[in-house]
């Protein structure tokens, strides 16, 4: 079965984001901070007049953050009414994929378990699929 995913790379994996899940991959311009949130989140931004929550994946999978996210690439995604920009490190275009969804592999950590629905075969290698719920700290009940 094929699928469109976004592949992208953070902290150094090679991570996939389903496509039908992205609705747009932005430069990041700027971000206004909120004190008093969790860690991976890094403030707002604004896209087409809309807030938008800059979640710092390397943050959220429990890596160091590369720091200020202002000029990183970002996938905008739509979870439980809430717009968010997932900050990566690298962004690369949606590709086809034509692999099945296998059990994630040993190898990869617990962070990446955690935050996986599973992974696929790419041209470029193994890629993780974010399971983006559980990256956003999210039950899969509210997510619903």
């Amino acid at each position: 079965m094929k699928r469109l995913m976004l592949l992208c790379t953070i902290a150094g994996r090679l991570a996939a984001i389903p496509a039908h899940a992205i609705r747009s991959v932005i430069e990041i311009e700027a971000v206004e901070p909120i004190p008093g949130t969790a860690p991976c989140i890094a403030g707002l931004t604004a896209l087409r007049s809309q807030a938008l929550t800059v979640i710092d994946c390397r943050v959220a999978l429990g890596f160091e953050s590369a720091g200020d996210p202002v000029g990183s690439r970002a996938a905008v995604i739509a979870e439980d009414g809430h717009l968010y920009a997932l900050v990566v490190d690298d962004a690369s275009d949606v590709e086809e994929i034509e692999s099945e969804i296998e059990q994630l592999r040993g190898g990869f950590g617990k962070q990446w378990a955690d935050a996986a629905v599973g992974m696929v075969e790419t041209p470029r290698g193994p890629a993780v699929i974010l399971d983006i719920p559980s990256l956003l700290g999210l039950d899969r009940s509210e997510a619903a």
